[in-house]
């Protein structure tokens, strides 16, 4: 990942894990427990995977931590949809949270998918 997407990538995750907190801190004060602890702990560690994948010990190591970032930011979106339906969050809220999350995704997998190129071509 080149310098500059790795600087975006890491501004939008750790930005939108500073959402997820103060969210997670509004659940608490309308006294929801289990869904804020499931959405903290998976929207707060993809900012935490992709910064762990700045000091990976091989390509294969850095592609591993940014896979499992990205399975976490697709359960982070079932959590934002599941906390909707349950009117927790109305419409506005959602679309705001799915439109980042989705952001950190769609540059997610470009990654992935250039590193994942990168391997094949060393190995040829």
């Amino acid at each position: 990942m080149n310098n500059e997407k790795r600087g975006i990538l890491l501004d939008k995750s750790y930005a939108f894990a500073v959402r997820i907190a103060k969210l997670a801190k509004f659940l608490r004060e309308n006294n929801e427990y289990v869904l804020n602890r499931q959405l903290l702990r998976s929207g707060t560690s993809i900012g935490a995977l992709i910064r762990e994948a700045e000091y990976a010990q091989s390509l294969s190591d850095f592609i591993s931590k940014l896979s499992i970032a990205l399975k976490e930011a697709n359960e982070t979106n079932y959590w934002i949809s599941l906390l909707y339906d349950t009117d927790y969050l109305d419409k506005k809220m959602k679309d705001s949270f799915e439109k980042d999350c989705n952001e950190i995704i769609a540059i997610l997998i470009t990654s992935i998918k250039t590193s994942k190129t990168k391997v094949k071509g060393k190995a040829s």
